[in-house]
């Protein structure tokens, strides 16, 4: 039948994946750094992606489709939903040793014999797992937290990552070109089950690290906790820039 379903212009894409995080039904996917419709049946034509692109990438048209399978949906979306069970809280015993919650006392460290030696710099890292994939919802070291949510490349291009921004913060990190998910939903339910004093959004100055940023703010929103909130751009020649 010929009915409106979206459309997406790969040319102007930028891959940042708003669009996927915006799209309900799971019908947008991150495929090699793009946005794809990866079947017609799970599209509504309603397009509640097409806000969420920052490249007016994405348009409603009219073509030959199958119908919307809203019963198809809602199994896709529960299998996605059961497949991050075990990210979502706390790894059962034998589950896998990457994802099993740690806590790690940095303070405590440094009046031991675990200190770092003089003239070597300490990781400031305060807890694992630090994918917002595999990060539990509801966790102690959340309560009264600063958080910082980085993307991944930003350790990479700047050299006092651990000095500046994850020392006496609790670390998530992510890409939203890479990862086919919707960072929004995790991150509303740590904001909304935990006492987070404030959020530090640490990303690079690429387009496509928009959509980290974008997913923290929709976070907050849905949460319905506004909380204390800044960004920091990081250049790719290594250089900080916080946003007003």
């Amino acid at each position: 039948m010929v009915r409106k379903i979206v459309n997406i212009d790969e040319n102007l894409c930028n891959g940042c994946g708003a669009c996927a995080n915006a799209c309900h039904e799971g019908a947008i996917a991150m495929v090699d750094g793009k946005a794809k419709l990866i079947k017609d049946d799970y599209c509504d034509g309603l397009g509640d992606c097409l806000p969420a692109c920052p490249t007016n990438a994405i348009h409603i048209i009219e073509r030959e489709a199958a119908d919307y399978d809203e019963a198809a949906v809602k199994e896709r979306m529960e299998a996605k939903k059961k497949e991050a069970q075990g990210a979502h809280g706390m790894m059962p015993q034998g589950g896998c040793p990457g994802t099993r919650m740690r806590q790690m006392n940095r303070h405590a460290a440094e009046k031991t014999d675990t200190a770092a030696p003089a003239g070597k710099q300490q990781s400031e890292l305060r807890q694992w797992p630090v994918q917002i994939k595999l990060v539990p919802t509801r966790a102690p070291y959340f309560e009264g937290a600063d958080l910082l949510v980085a993307a991944d490349c930003t350790a990479y291009a700047y050299a006092s990552f651990h000095q500046e921004f994850i020392k006496n913060r609790i670390t998530l990190i992510g890409c939203p070109k890479l990862d086919d998910c919707d960072y929004a939903e995790k991150l509303t339910e740590i904001i909304k089950n935990n006492d987070i004093h404030s959020i530090k959004i640490v990303r690079m100055e690429v387009p496509c690290c928009g959509g980290l940023e974008n997913a923290v703010i929709r976070a907050m929103q849905n949460s319905g906790k506004m909380i204390p909130w800044q960004v920091v751009v990081i250049t790719c020649d290594g250089e900080a820039t916080t946003m007003p």
